[in-house]
Parts: structure tokens; sequence; C-alpha cells
């Protein structure tokens, strides 16, 4: 069913009274405030009557106030920013009411109706006319149709045969609805924010977990450097001990036959101009002389070597090859061992004790 409005307020600015009106709206009901209005915490308004709904809505097992009854208290957000507003045992019953806007309230309808006179009041009443209809108003919802209608159209158009009701009656039953609706929206988005905020927090402890987690395996294979570090420096030190000493060895071999050979060049150049010698008398008592230097050479001569293969450093060798294979399957505990640890942490993982102050030459 379409319908046309009859009224059509003057374009232009809004007025004062306009501007005034939309911040006496409530965000629950959307609807003028209804006294009494009550003040949140954070200064914002709501009808009692939204407020406790919405309180009612998100707290679903706290007690009505009653004579007899004992009642705990409770938590909703407001709807406007969110704000967490505690209660105590009273409910909304103890909030403080907003008397001045309520003072506004009575002022606002006060120069609302000074200022509309009853021929435009009348105008306003009729304002949505049936379009088929024309002189009719709405005053009807048809609810098979499940729109707003006119009497004319109940009596001879087209819901003669639909199931109507009065415009008012479902008007204020459609508004309750959606009032509920809103208050039930505003409950389930506060259990929602919650779930995020807990989701936030455990993605926060995810975080500092996996970095302690990543610090203590840093820790563990540095360790495992340390260790392999100190062991090289040890078999290093041992190569290059054996290595001095066969140096050493092997050198003083070097010296010694070099004395030796610088003897016996000596000697040659001295046999040698002894056999230049004419006169043979004096050839014969230098010779004596240089056939001893020759005899006494000869049995100095004997030339030591070292051993066959002495310069080999071969025996240095260590096999990894079972080192590297238990390196390579490196890994996380599994089993027994890691069900223990993960019953003995909830939260955030508690600090193990560091494996750095075992690593030699730390301090």
């Amino acid at each position: 069913m379409n319908f046309t409005l009859g009224f059509r307020p003057p374009l232009g600015e809004p007025s004062a009274m306009e501007n005034l009106a939309r911040q006496l709206v409530c965000p629950i009901c959307l609807e003028m405030f209804t006294k009494p209005v009550v003040i949140l915490p954070c200064q914002h308004n709501l009808c009692r009557k939204c407020a406790n709904d919405v309180f009612q809505a998100s707290n679903p097992l706290w007690q009505s106030r009653g004579p007899t009854s004992m009642s705990t208290g409770g938590r909703f957000r407001c709807p406007s920013c969110r704000h967490e507003v505690v209660l105590d045992r009273h409910g909304v019953y103890g909030l403080q009411r907003n008397l001045l806007v309520e003072n506004i309230i009575d002022i606002y309808k006060q120069e609302s109706n000074r200022s509309l006179n009853p021929k435009v009041a009348e105008h306003q009443e009729q304002q949505v006319m049936c379009e088929e209809h024309e002189e009719e108003k709405l005053n009807i919802y048809c609810l098979s149709c499940e729109t707003p209608t006119c009497s004319m159209c109940k009596v001879f158009g087209a819901h003669k045969e639909c199931e109507v009701a009065p415009l008012p009656s479902v008007y204020k039953r459609q508004k309750t609805e959606l009032s509920d609706g809103i208050a039930v929206l505003v409950a389930g988005n506060d259990r929602t924010q919650a779930l995020i905020s807990q989701m936030e927090d455990i993605c926060r402890t995810i975080e500092e977990n996996g970095r302690r987690q990543k610090q203590v395996l840093s820790d563990k294979f540095d360790f495992l450097y340390a260790i392999l570090e100190e062991r090289r420096k040890d078999m290093v030190e041992n190569i290059a001990r054996e290595q001095d000493e066969k140096l050493r060895h092997v050198r003083a071999l070097i010296r010694r036959h070099g004395d030796h050979l610088e003897v016996a060049v000596k000697l040659v150049e001295t046999a040698i101009q002894s056999m230049e010698e004419p006169q043979m008398a004096v050839f014969l008592q230098n010779a004596k002389d240089v056939f001893k230097k020759i005899t006494d050479t000869a049995k100095a001569s004997r030339m030591e070597r070292t051993e066959a293969g002495y310069e080999s450093m071969a025996h240095f060798i260590i096999d990894i090859d079972d080192i590297v294979d238990v390196l390579r399957t490196i890994n996380f505990q599994t089993g027994s061992q890691g069900e223990e640890s993960d019953e003995e942490v909830e939260g955030v993982d508690p600090a193990p004790s560091s494996v750095v102050d075992s690593v030699p030459g730390r301090p």
C-alpha cells in the first residue's frame, strides 16, 4: 500500500526548536526522553525504562527490584559511547535523575503546544493519507499484508479479506519490539566486545610466549656453540703443540747437519791445498793431520734422519658423523614430557632457567 504525505515542512535550515528536539531523543527508543530521565556516569542520558531494558538484557539473571527480594549489582554499556556502567543492587533505580533534562523537556512541550494552533495540529494529525482514498487517513494496519491502510480499503478495497488491527496498537507493539531488539543488540555487542577483548589478551599472551621461547631456544643454541668453541680451541692447541715439537726437532737436525757440512767443506779446502804442496816431506807431514781430520769427520758424519711419515699430522682426525646426525635431529620435546610442560603452563609461559649461566668462560 502506497501512501502520500499531506504535510511537508518548509525547506531551509532547521529551527532552534527542531535542533533542541534532536538533543532530547533517547538513543534506545529513538523518541523524546520519557520521564524519569537518568544520567549515566559518562554523562549520557536515557529513559529509565530504556536503561532498565538494556540492563535486563545484559544481566538476564539479575532479580527485579521488589520489597522482599535481594539483588546483586550488574553492568551494561552505554549505547552512545560504549562506556561500561557498573550498577549496585538497586540497578537502574540507583542512577541519578537528570532533572535539568526533564525541565527542558517540559519547557519544550509547553512551547510546542503554544506555537501550534488547532488548525495546524489537526492538519498534522491527518498528514499521512491513503493514496486510493485521498480523504481517508491511514488509521489501521493490515496484518496480512504488513502495511498501513485506511478503513475504506478494509471495507471496500483490497484489504477487505485481510486481518487488520488499530494502527496505534501495532505502532506501540512494534515500537516495543524494536526497543527490545535494540536492547538485545546492545547486550550482544557487549558480549562481542568482551570476546574481542579476551581474544586480544590471548594475542598478547601468544606474542609474549613466542618471544620468550625464542629467547630460550637462542640461549640453548648459544650454549652448544660455546661447548663446540671450547672443544675446537683445545683440539687446535693439541695440533699446534705437536706441530711445534716436530718443527723444533727437524730444525735442530738441520742446524746440526749444517754445522757438519761447513766443517767438511773447510776440510776439503785444506786437503786440496795439501795436494798442491811440492815438497814431499812437507806434504807427508801435512797429510797425516789431514787424514786424521778426514777420519774424525767421517766418524761424525752419521746422518741422523727422521723416521718415515714423521711429517704427517693425519692422526688428528675426528669422526663427527654421529654428532652431525644427532644435531640434525634436534627438535622440541614431544610425548609425555611435552604434555607435562603444557599442563604446567597456563596463560603466560613460566620463564625457564637460562642456560647461559652454565656456559664456560662466561661470568
